[in-house]
């Protein structure tokens, strides 16, 4: 037992340093965002629910979260811990606002990774069917990616980098070969903006959902800061790989989503939306434009997507788990890392635990993987992230409200002000079209909203409980952060 407690820095308590550079971080993120299931999946339901001003959308939430990364990296310079959002709010709203919000993000995080189990399932199990008429149940392909996630999850963490660009750069090659053809075959009108005009993004009545699917589209972002101990030069590696996260995913959704209108036209993008194969939308554009072959490799390619935002989600999930297991908020045996990798070893093999679990009950209970199980447990994790990013937020504001240190006021007041703005608008309106992003209608809506809060107050409660019962703990929280060189503004 004392053997445990005084376990080395080298079991305990240390991530590997230095392993991840600015595009192993931009790979690490953008494989979170699932750049090709976006386009794939929510442009038809963009146009559908929010109409023509769908690629103007992308551009605006970009635009948000811009916003927000200028004080989100510009505190990571003063507070860099692999669990960000819970260090944030701990340091800019106080110790209980912190230990709420760890507990969301945990939360968040943990039903995304299970959410893209269900996902890879169902569509692992759709693509086999097609192309050799017969495929394993969906949980059996969960369990074989849970397994090969496992493994990844083991290893220093450039490894799962390197593995995530080629399936990041697989994905965008794909939808790029797709849009070049549309754009050198032209298609049934003449290339049209409507897509940006303002009108049709603000006033078309459609803005609630359009920022609903826009903000999920960045799901992950954020998770450049949780590296950030892992990051070689984080005070100039971080920033530099948000904004260019940002800004890629943003011009990629907004030209894609684009590319769409000038497929199909106007008119027909917005007919073809409303039909109910609205789904296949960007299937019909590659056989149309490229052929046959190009569609079969997009549906190959929407497989290798989803493990691709699992092992980023995982990889995100288990920096969290560390970070609280270090703090001493969860069981302090999270916080052991691996003797030679130095990845959050235990963190990453309780996740996977769970996960693997999750998927055995489930293939008892759930038979349709996509609507009985992926798509509530997708629409509970986007709310609980993106609340976290709005408190995230106002924390930075209050954090820099104190003491500038240094920075300019655009970038740690004005900025993070509008993107708090923009982030608390887009929470709201996800509460409200909740029943769009779930699928189902009445009171069960509530029973998944309702964990959000309910788990950020008893993270206020727990951190009383600290406080009276651990007072050196509580007194230690949010300690463990050492500051790193800041890059000029």
């Amino acid at each position: 037992m004392s053997g445990t407690r005084t376990a080395s820095s080298a079991e305990r308590g240390t991530l590997s340093t230095g392993r991840l550079g600015i595009w192993g971080i931009v790979f690490l993120v953008a494989s979170a965002a699932a750049p090709l299931t976006v386009v794939v999946s929510a442009a038809p339901m963009a146009f559908r629910l929010g109409g023509i001003g769908a690629p103007g959308a992308m551009l605006l939430c970009g635009v948000i979260l811009a916003l927000f990364a200028a004080g989100f990296t510009a505190m990571s310079s003063h507070v860099p811990n692999a669990g960000a959002f819970y260090a944030y709010a701990l340091h800019g709203l106080g110790k209980s606002a912190g230990v709420g919000l760890a507990f969301v993000t945990a939360y968040a995080y943990a039903f995304l990774c299970f959410c893209f189990y269900a996902f890879i399932g169902f569509f692992g199990e759709l693509v086999l069917t097609e192309w050799f008429g017969s495929a394993p149940s969906w949980w059996v392909i969960a369990l074989a990616s849970a397994a090969a996630v496992a493994l990844l999850g083991m290893r220093q963490v450039d490894v799962g980098a390197k593995v995530l660009a080629v399936l990041v750069t697989a994905e965008v090659a794909i939808l790029l070969v797709i849009a070049v053809a549309v754009l050198f075959a032209g298609g049934p009108e003449a290339p049209s903006a409507a897509g940006f005009d303002p009108r049709n993004i603000l006033a078309g009545g459609g803005i609630g959902m359009l920022l609903v699917i826009g903000f999920g589209a960045f799901l992950g972002f954020e998770g450049t800061a949780i590296y950030a101990e892992e990051a070689r030069r984080p005070g100039r590696t971080i920033p530099r790989a948000t904004y260019l996260v940002v800004a890629l995913l943003a011009a990629f959704y907004a030209f894609t989503f684009w590319i769409l209108t000038l497929a199909f036209g106007v008119e027909g993008v917005l007919a073809f939306a409303a039909g109910d194969d609205f789904e296949s939308m960007v299937f019909t554009a590659a056989g149309q434009f490229v052929g046959p072959l190009a569609a079969g490799v997009v549906q190959i390619l929407i497989v290798t997507s989803f493990f691709a935002c699992i092992l980023a989600f995982h990889n995100a999930c288990t920096r969290y788990l560390f970070s609280l297991g270090r703090e001493g908020i969860l069981p302090s045996a999270l916080s052991r890392t691996h003797r030679v990798h130095k990845s959050p070893a235990t963190a990453s093999l309780t996740l996977s635990a769970a996960c693997i679990a999750g998927i055995g009950i489930a293939a008892v209970f759930v038979t349709d993987a996509y609507l009985g199980l992926a798509v509530w447990t997708y629409a509970t994790g986007v709310l609980g992230l993106v609340f976290g990013q709005a408190l995230a937020a106002v924390a930075v504001v209050a954090f820099f409200a104190r003491d500038r240190r240094g920075h300019s006021p655009w970038r740690v007041i004005v900025a993070p002000v509008l993107g708090a703005a923009g982030l608390i608008a887009a929470v709201t309106l996800i509460v409200i079209h909740f029943e769009f992003t779930t699928g189902m209608n009445g009171a069960i809506n509530w029973v998944l909203i309702l964990p959000t809060p309910l788990l950020f107050v008893a993270g206020m409660i727990y951190e009383r409980i600290l406080k009276r019962r651990r007072p050196a703990l509580w007194s230690a929280l949010g300690r463990t952060e050492k500051p790193v060189e800041r890059q000029a503004d």
